[in-house]
């Protein structure tokens, strides 16, 4: 066989053009245009160059079938006997497989022995391709016939497009997902143009279209009945009804199978070939949001009729029939269902006793997990339970949001709020923490220690913010009930936030005396962890800021043996942003610059953008001081584009803004108030990425991928604990 090439770049292929009359093989013309699927077309090439078995595998509507045969036509010059297809959706009895094989390949025998031994002899000395098409409810007298004809003639290679593997030796498994966006809004256009004349995607209906696409999943099938709907809906009409789209996304299009007329029935196929074990975990799963591992499943979906143990296999299963998704991470292996087939699972499980119970499972092992991340947070795995809560995100707001959604749960909402503190703000997500805070302590709870720790955990994003009227409410509040309650924890933090509220309000004594009362008070308690260490951080900088810097030195390098010993990074970052601004200014530019430069590699790898945005600023003053006044002004307008996703510049503080004023003053006194702006201009165009990589590329000290982490209690797959009962508090 000649080698196969990666088919030409042409990005819609014309049905005519992939004709090839005269050459033999059964192989039907094409009646649309095939659209996208570039890199997938090019893979197929390649498998079927070095494998004689490729089973191209996906959920129904997914596009197995139309690739599998456009593929086949485009390597049907390949194949000096041709390329035969077998359709094999339609037939119901495994006993005639042989008989519809030999039909399809035109085999008349008429001797009486076997078909199969007919078909082995035809095949014997042919090079072709034979095309299975449908075969996943047939699987088992499938991979039997085709073991053997692969055994019997050499010159064969089968290409089987289904829901899962056939399971033989040899076999190259190409499961096919989704297609992209471009694609996909290329697919929707083009079947949309055959139903309404002219129809083009434009300015002003892309992103309808763009989000159509998404909502759909990129599915083929979803995409092309989405576009059968504009006969008599606008885009944005198919776009809001989508919230029933098996109800939506029907049709009555001429010679396609039936399972293809409905996304309800393509779906529906799939669940069909389920066992009654896989079809029960996929309602179950539906719970699910996003991604999740192993461990949450086994906790969340397990049962009676679904032990712990035996659901990796099941998993295994509908990872093989492409109902699941396995994906590696940086926080190791974990699964995803589409957003389609997540609605058709939760179909199954609405109809069931038992989705109370799994929505309650699912909160509580998540409400479990972030204890635990809260806890290891000061620890050398900060990073790494980063990337694990940027990774739970989707559940922990399914968590938030049906705990605030039931009074009997406020509490632990109001828990889960406060227990993300770290999220919130060490990880670039204040805007969201803020709104799950707010709504949490909108509600009632008879709980006092859950929501005393949403009060002071707001009053601190409030902060960092500069809202210094919602600061003061929420800690306000939170320091009275504490005392009330006799709660010295949460009275602490209280404290300890209103002297940072004074800080940035620029009233300095009163800071530092808030902040030494709240360290006396986190040492009379016993409190120690990455909070703690800030409140001296926040400290130092107050004296600082007073001009004494021998004592915020003395005070921060505390605070970094501590980190050292513990493996924290987040508080340490910011203790060598107050020793920077110390070094800074007593005139060591060079120390300055390495701790901010460290500092901000610190800073990105979590994605903390108040501590970056921090240390840029500062980086302008300590780049100016080194007489490159240009390379300042973008670095102020590089950090001027973060302010706005932190809170107010510099917090309207005026002397966190002074080291801003005088290199800007005095970068606009050497460049030019024309120059400094287009300097400053060129730096807003850089994102935080573009930003880090700029100041940190020539120190060498670009931040390495977070590692994999797999978080669970030592032991045991069970959550690492779970507040349902107390609501009870855990500071870090």
């Amino acid at each position: 066989m000649r080698r196969l090439t990666r088919p030409g770049p042409a990005f819609r292929s014309s049905p005519a053009r992939l004709r090839a009359p005269g050459r033999p093989g059964n192989l039907p013309a094409e009646l649309n245009g095939f659209i996208g699927r570039h890199d997938e077309l090019a893979a197929l090439a390649r498998q079927l160059e070095s494998a004689r078995l490729v089973t191209l595998t996906g959920l129904g509507g997914v596009g197995t079938s139309r690739l599998a045969r456009h593929g086949a036509a485009i390597l049907q010059d390949r194949f000096c006997d041709g390329v035969w297809l077998v359709e094999l959706a339609a037939l119901r009895e495994p006993h005639l497989l042989d008989h519809v094989v030999a039909e399809a390949l035109g085999v008349n025998d008429h001797t009486g022995r076997p078909v199969r031994a007919a078909l082995c002899d035809h095949l014997a000395d042919r090079e072709l391709l034979l095309v299975l098409d449908g075969y996943e409810h047939l699987v088992d007298s499938c991979a039997e016939l085709t073991g053997q004809l692969l055994r019997r003639a050499p010159g064969l290679r089968v290409l089987a497009a289904g829901r899962r593997p056939l399971g033989l030796d040899g076999e190259r498994s190409m499961p096919l997902s989704p297609m992209n966006t471009t694609d996909a809004t290329a697919l929707f256009a083009d079947r949309a143009a055959s139903v309404v004349a002219g129809f083009t995607v434009g300015p002003s209906d892309e992103a309808a279209v763009t989000a159509l696409c998404d909502r759909l999943d990129g599915i083929p099938l979803a995409l092309e009945l989405a576009a059968g709907r504009l006969r008599a809906l606008s885009v944005d009409q198919v776009l809001h009804r989508l919230d029933d789209r098996f109800r939506l996304l029907t049709g009555n299009a001429r010679g396609v199978l039936p399972r293809h007329r409905t996304l309800r029935t393509a779906i529906g196929w799939s669940h069909e070939q389920c066992t009654s074990e896989e079809r029960l975990l996929w309602a179950r799963l539906s719970v699910f949001a996003g991604q999740f591992d192993l461990d949450a499943a086994e906790y969340v979906c397990s049962g009676p009729e679904l032990p712990s143990g035996e659901l990796l296999d099941v998993i295994t299963e509908l990872v093989a029939q492409s109902v699941l998704a396995r994906e590696e991470t940086a926080t190791g292996v974990r699964y995803r269902m589409l957003d389609t087939v997540r609605a058709y699972g939760a179909g199954w499980l609405a109809a069931t006793p038992d989705g109370e119970r799994l929505r309650r499972r699912h909160r509580d092992w998540y409400l479990g997990l972030a204890t635990w991340c809260e806890l290891d947070w000061f620890s050398p795995r900060q990073a790494e339970i980063a990337a694990r809560i940027e990774a739970e995100l989707p559940n922990l707001r399914v968590a938030l949001e049906q705990s605030l959604e039931s009074p009997a749960d406020t509490h632990l909402g109001q828990y889960l709020a406060g227990t993300l503190w770290f999220y919130w703000v060490g990880c670039g997500r204040l805007a969201e923490g803020r709104h799950w805070l707010d709504r949490a302590l909108e509600l009632e709870s008879n709980h006092d220690e859950a929501r005393l720790k949403a009060l002071w955990v707001a009053g601190y994003v409030a902060v960092v913010q500069g809202d210094t009227v919602g600061a003061l409410g929420a800690l306000q509040e939170c320091r009275d009930e504490a005392e009330r309650t006799g709660n010295a924890t949460a009275a602490a933090y209280a404290l300890h936030r209103t002297g940072c509220l004074a800080l940035v309000c620029d009233d300095l004594p009163r800071a530092e005396k808030l902040l030494r009362a709240a360290l006396l008070r986190y040492r009379e308690i016993g409190e120690l962890n990455s909070n703690v260490l800030l409140g001296q951080v926040e400290l130092a900088m107050a004296v600082a800021f007073q001009g004494e810097l021998a004592d915020a030195e003395r005070l921060c390098e505390d605070v970094l043996e501590v980190c050292e010993e513990h493996g924290e990074r987040w508080t340490l970052a910011y203790a060598q942003y107050v020793l920077a601004f110390a070094a800074w200014t007593r005139g060591d530019g060079e120390r300055a610059r390495g701790l901010l430069e460290e500092c901000l590699a610190i800073d990105h790898t979590f994605h903390d953008l108040l501590g970056a945005v921090l240390a840029i600023e500062l980086l302008a003053l300590v780049t100016l001081g080194e007489g490159d006044a240009e390379e300042a002004a973008v670095l102020q307008g590089a950090a001027g584009r973060i302010w706005p996703s932190v809170g107010l510049p510099l917090f309207g503080s005026r002397h966190f803004h002074q080291p801003h004023a005088r290199c800007e003053e005095e970068a606009r006194e050497r460049l030019g108030a024309e120059r400094y702006e287009h300097c400053r201009r060129a730096g807003e165009r850089l994102d935080l990425d573009a930003a880090v990589t700029r100041v940190l590329r020539p120190a060498g000290l670009l931040p390495a991928q977070l590692r994999t982490v797999r978080i669970t209690a030592p032991g045991t797959n069970e959550p690492a604990a779970s507040p349902s009962a107390s609501g009870g508090e855990t500071a870090g």
